[in-house]
This record gives structure tokens, sequence and C-alpha cells, in this order.
């Protein structure tokens, strides 16, 4: 456990740092919107396209590790909808606060997860998180926006302008792009490969100090009912399903212990706007978030653990 810990310290120092420098102002709240849109724009896609360009699926249990990703995204889905009536009926849940609930639970910072993977695994399990991004980003974008835009209240719901804006995403596209380069052996110049694993080099560092940047103090010592339903359904709830899902379907060995740690991160920083946009409950994401990436601190290792010791 001792050694989960130190593996890591780094990602989370990094974390603290960058609520360090927006705390202190030294770099201002303003300017970290610039940080994110770089990363999500440009970084990220290059990470995710280099990984998966690069990656070696022979390592992975590559159909039984994408059944139970799709099988943990449909239980998770329809485990949160039921949620729904039982949280109007004991604590009277608004719908804003019902749809952060919902993010918070099946949204996942797979950068972090990234991060801790590359220290533990390197590229082959690096591998794992890279088919992620390929699979879950379209669906979970695709599913969040829908809950939204129904619980909104304004009833403006498309299916064609939300598969639109769930299929642009520039990760899903670089996911897509870089795992069908790797799949049919696609060549590439490698001038380009180069450039992508530079770019991606600066992506890591620099999301997980505008995680940091992002968090919320303030929002967190104030804490609701339904924002421990996002901690425990997030930090609790999804690596225990996601551990069911992988002894039902015989996922072990790296696959297991990579898809623990996939499943024990925090949520991704990317559904606070569409909280905000969108008619969510703003301040309870930001205060759940804050919380989840504190507490992670302890839950993934432990998920590292149970990896080594029952899936290994």
């Amino acid at each position: 456990m001792l050694t989960a810990f130190e593996n890591i310290l780094p990602i989370f120092a990094l974390v603290m740092i960058g609520f360090g420098l927006r705390k202190s102002n030294f770099v201002e709240a303003d300017k970290w919107q610039i940080v994110d849109e770089l990363c999500f724009w440009v970084l990220f896609p290059a990470l995710l396209a280099h990984t998966l360009i690069k990656a070696d699926f022979s390592q992975i249990q590559l159909g039984a590790v994408t059944i139970v990703m799709l099988m943990a995204v449909f239980l998770t889905t329809i485990l949160l909808l039921g949620l729904r009536a039982v949280l109007r009926a004991v604590w009277g849940t608004k719908d804003p606060q019902y749809t952060t609930i919902f993010q918070t639970v099946s949204r996942y910072h797979g950068f972090i997860a990234l991060a801790i993977v590359l220290e533990l695994f390197g590229e082959a399990g690096a591998a794992v998180i890279a088919l992620s991004f390929a699979v879950l980003v379209p669906i979970n974008q695709f599913i969040n926006i829908v809950v939204l835009v129904v619980y909104n209240g304004k009833g403006d719901f498309s299916v064609k302008n939300v598969a639109v804006t769930a299929f642009k995403n520039p990760i899903f596209m670089a996911a897509v792009a870089g795992l069908l380069i790797s799949l049919f052996g696609i060549p590439i110049w490698k001038p380009a490969v180069t450039m992508l694993d530079l770019l991606g080099k600066a992506a890591l560092g620099l999301s997980l100090l505008a995680l940091g940047a992002g968090l919320s103090l303030k929002a967190a010592l104030s804490p609701s009912k339904e924002m421990w339903v996002g901690v425990l359904g997030r930090l609790i709830g999804i690596p225990t399903l996601t551990a069911g899902l992988c002894l039902i379907f015989g996922v072990s060995g790296l696959s297991a212990q990579v898809m623990l740690i996939l499943a024990s991160v925090p949520a991704a920083m990317n559904g606070y706007v569409l909280a905000k946009k969108m008619g969510g409950d703003a301040e309870l994401y930001a205060s759940t978030l804050t919380v989840q990436t504190v507490l992670s601190f302890l839950t993934v290792p432990i998920a590292i653990w149970v990896g080594e010791v029952y899936f290994a």
C-alpha cells in the first residue's frame, strides 16, 4: 500500500500546486481557462492519438475489456436514472442537483488515471486507458448531454444536436484516429509522431495543474447530502461495479488492474462547464469534484492494492 501512495504522490502534488497557484493569484483565475482550452483542443488529442498509435493491444484482453466498459456505462446509467425518483421522494432533490449527481458519478478524469498508469505500468497499461477514451468518451458525453437537456426544463432535446455535440469532441476524434491507425497498421511519418509525442508530454502536467486550479475549497466546506451521493457513487460504487464486472467477464491481470484505477479516479472537470451552460448545479459539481479529488488520494491506492492482490 505504501508503494501505491508513493507512486500517486507526484500526481496529487501537481493538483495541489495548481490549487496553490490559483489561490495565491500567482496565476489569475481567468487565465486557467486558456490552459483548459489548450489542453482540450490540442494537447489531450495529441496525447491520445500518440498513445493509441504506439499501443500494443496484444497485451490486454481487448474484447473482454471493451465489454466491461460498455456494461459499466449501461448499468451505471440505469442505476442513476432509477435513483432520481428516490432522491426526489426522500430529499426533495431538484433536477439541477440530480443532473450534477449523474455527471459526477458517471464521468471520469481519464488523464489522472493515465498519469498513474504510466507511472505503474508504462505504455502497456496506457493502451487500456487510451481504449477507454475511444469507447467511453462519445457514449458518456452523449448520455450526459441527454440527461442535462431532458432535465433542464426547457424541452429543447434533439437527438441530432446532442449526437453532433458528443461526436465532434476533439478527444473522441483523436482517439478514433489513433485507434484506426494502430489496428490497421497505417504508416505515419516519423516527424509527425514525434510532434504528437512532444505535445502529449505537455498535456498531463498542465491538466493536473488545471484540475487543482479548478477545485473549490469554499464549496467543499458546505457539503450537502447530494454531494456525498456523488462522492460515494464515484469513489466506491463505480470501482465496486467494475470489480464485479471484471470477475464476471474474466478480466484479470494488467487489464483488470488498470480498469480498477480508471474506475477509482474523480470526475472530469469538463462536466462543470456543461453544468454551468446547460442548467445543472455548477456549485454542487465544484464541491463534489473537490471532495472526490481529495478522497481519491486514499481510494486510488486501495484500488491499486485490490488489483494487485485479487486480479494480478
